[in-house]
């Protein structure tokens, strides 16, 4: 090939030049601590031969494969409930006229956002052997009531958070379903059940699977409540940390092997979504949509203490942490009165989390904003084999649980010529690279909105396709950015399954100080620290709303 022709396919611009940054990025801090994740697994740790002992290991006790087959119990049957719970909730809240609908979207979208592990915490100190319920059922009607620990506590929890994702898939759906296709039906004799059934289950069906699989794979993934109260039942990602950070014989190679077979299942289940999704989705335009209904009577009265009662067991662990983090405490036992004194002993001894959390997750929000307004723009207004790669590899993080991506970074970072382990890069980069998709999804959105047509005036004004991105095109996509920034900003301020797993004393984090203080019992700073988090979370998600103009969040 000639110099002439080759330079025409390629040319040293600065978007190829970005192209090729953000690639090998990629390639350097995902796609290697991922293939050193499952060649650690292949490999004995006494020796360094390759062989499958790990996977046989693995399937050849009860104690390892029943890990794996207790987190498939679980998390189905948590599916089950969120389904349960989430599709009535959103139906009634589409088609019927709610007092203090507003305030009801808000606070299912704040206990959304609120990391599950400080819900399991709270109902510790509800529920626990100690607990504010357990003691007042006992001591006044004598009644024991249910463990919180083991199967049905961490149904409990993670039914409660999960749901709103349920929530919000099926309230888009019911958005869009036309007003018209209801009438004819009952126009046709058909109503009440048997409408819902024949009309509106089939129309929404795609919807409630493809929010049941993100509700199942958060489920899988999360590290936080099964260490908190699991007790006797072991899940996978429990059992993956364990064996990690175990100081005998070779677990470090037997954790990555189980690590990758979580990661090998959880990218079978996304592909399948993904597929299922593609196939059976519909696009419908809705002319005129869902008109909002009084309803009268009983029924009325039912479906309000029906959603009253939802939303307030979920926003419950909010309200207890916070009100628990003004009592004056003794480590595990809450005494009489009121005081600041938990909010003292965070500044005087976990000061440095405090800043760590602000500190990394701001250093975060940058280069995720320029790496997600990069990748969008290329992936929409430059396409080539270069930019679907990076598109693709981009998705990965959703195939990831947060304590696995901890063990890839460490694997892959934990040795000459690259040492990272025990820095705050290698937290910022965990940070990164688990909450890119929020403003990259975002950013791209509002991509397709805006009109090449902007871009090619600019530059046959003579403004470079460099300066016209700077001063054109990204100016527009901020509002998008932004609010994709503001969701990847607060997933960041409450990660723990990779900040448990990469932490050391100079770079811990207020999530991992809280998981902390809850297992050492010192529960009055745990609610404070659990506190100062939901209420940043409240403020950014306040001015999430205020940047977007809306009450809706795009999952």
């Amino acid at each position: 090939m000639s110099k002439t022709s080759s330079s025409k396919i390629w040319k040293w611009d600065f978007w190829n030049i970005t192209t090729l940054v953000i690639m090998l990025l990629f390639l350097l801090f995902l796609v290697y601590p991922l293939i050193s994740l499952f060649a650690s697994g292949f490999q004995e740790a006494e020796t360094g031969a390759w062989s499958m002992a790990n996977f046989s290991k693995f399937f050849g006790k009860r104690y390892y494969y029943g890990a794996l087959k207790n987190s498939f119990v679980l998390t189905i049957c948590v599916t089950f409930c969120a389904v349960l719970l989430g599709t009535p909730l959103a139906y009634f809240m589409a088609t019927c006229k709610i007092k203090g609908k507003g305030l009801i979207e808000i606070l299912i979208i704040i206990s959304m956002m609120s990391p599950a592990f400080i819900g399991a915490y709270s109902w510790v100190l509800l529920c626990g052997r100690s607990g504010i319920v357990t003691k007042f059922m006992k001591n006044v009607f004598g009644i024991h009531t249910p463990s919180i620990y083991g199967f049905g506590g961490m149904l409990l929890v993670f039914t409660l958070k999960l749901y709103p994702f349920i929530y919000m898939y099926v309230s888009g759906a019911m958005k869009k379903i036309d007003a018209s296709l209801i009438e004819a039906s009952e126009s046709l004799g058909c109503s009440g059940p048997k409408k819902v059934a024949t009309i509106i289950v089939p129309l929404i069906t795609p919807t409630v699977l493809a929010g049941g699989i993100l509700v199942f794979m958060n489920a899988l993934a999360d590290f936080g409540t099964p260490i908190l109260i699991g007790e006797g039942y072991l899940t996978m990602p429990k059992l993956i940390y364990t064996e990690f950070i175990s100081e005998t014989g070779g677990e470090a190679n037997f954790a990555a092997a189980m690590a990758g077979i979580m990661v090998l299942i959880t990218a079978v289940i996304f592909i399948a979504q993904k597929y299922f999704v593609n196939k059976k989705s519909f696009t419908m335009s809705s002319l005129r949509p869902i008109q909002v209904k009084k309803v009268k009577g009983i029924r009325n009265v039912l479906i309000h203490i029906f959603i009253y009662i939802t939303v307030a067991l979920a926003m419950l662990p909010q309200v207890v942490v916070i009100y628990t983090s003004f009592l004056n405490a003794n480590r595990a036992v809450f005494l009489e009165g009121y005081s600041l004194n938990s909010y003292r002993m965070i500044f005087s001894n976990l000061g440095k989390a405090v800043r760590n959390t602000y500190l990394f997750g701001g250093a975060a929000i940058i280069i995720i904003v320029l790496l997600g307004m990069f990748i969008a723009y290329l992936a929409t207004r430059r396409r080539n084999l270069l930019t679907g790669c990076i598109d693709t590899i981009t998705m990965f993080p959703y195939i990831i649980p947060g304590s696995v991506l901890g063990i890839t970074l460490l694997l892959a970072f934990n040795h000459k010529p690259m040492v990272l382990s025990g820095t705050a890069v290698i937290m910022i980069i965990s940070f990164v690279i688990r909450r890119l998709p929020y403003t990259l999804r975002s950013s791209a959105a509002i991509l397709y909105q805006i009109s090449p047509s902007m871009e090619e005036a600019s530059i046959s004004l003579g403004c470079s396709p460099v300066k016209t991105f700077f001063k054109i095109t990204a100016v527009m996509m901020m509002p998008g950015v932004l609010s994709g920034a503001i969701l990847s900003w607060i997933t960041i301020i409450n990660e723990l399954g990779s900040s448990v797993i990469l932490y050391t004393g100079k770079t811990m984090t207020m999530s991992v100080a809280i998981y902390q203080e809850v297992v050492r019992a010192s529960y009055g700073t745990a609610a404070a620290l659990a506190t100062m988090l939901i209420l940043t979370t409240i403020v950014s998600l306040l001015i999430f709303f205020k940047v977007t103009g809306n009450k809706e969040i795009s999952l």
